[in-house]
């Protein structure tokens, strides 16, 4: 038996890659079209309008190869174009397509019901108090 005080049941690393396995769960089955991280992209994009490869990375709390592996395919997909940046020939610049525009706006309201899906469990009050500790966190 151990006697260290240690439940990993308590702990708050278990306890939000519990719920990250919840929420990913019901992202992908709400919204297989396109990953979690490719979704805060695009979203990151209709948000702020073309962004640099290194602003985008700030942006969405990646780093800057896993930012490059989602512009790159999300590219291939067709929903967001890089050009060089005209102030800066080194960086790259991404940008929505049409395409990326039409699908980020029909998937930002489903995006909000695998939220609400995702909170489900808690009162409406409770939710919404988890959400701004969280946030303080974050």
């Amino acid at each position: 038996m151990d006697h260290t005080g240690y439940v990993l049941d308590e702990q708050i690393g278990f306890l939000l890659r519990r719920v990250t396995q919840r929420h990913l769960a019901i992202f992908a089955r709400e919204i297989p079209q396109v990953t979690t991280t490719q979704f805060a992209l695009l979203a990151r994009l209709a948000e702020l309008g073309p962004q640099s490869q290194n602003a985008l990375g700030r942006e969405t709390a990646m780093d800057a190869a896993t930012v490059k592996g989602v512009v790159d395919r999300l590219v291939r997909q067709g929903l967001v174009a890089t050009a060089p940046d005209p102030a800066d020939r080194r960086r790259r610049t991404v940008a929505l397509t049409p395409e990326g525009r039409a699908l980020f706006d029909r998937l930002a309201p489903v995006a909000l019901q695998v939220s609400a899906l995702t909170l489900e469990p808690l009162e409406d009050k409770d939710a919404a108090l988890l959400t701004r500790l969280l946030a303080r966190l974050a």
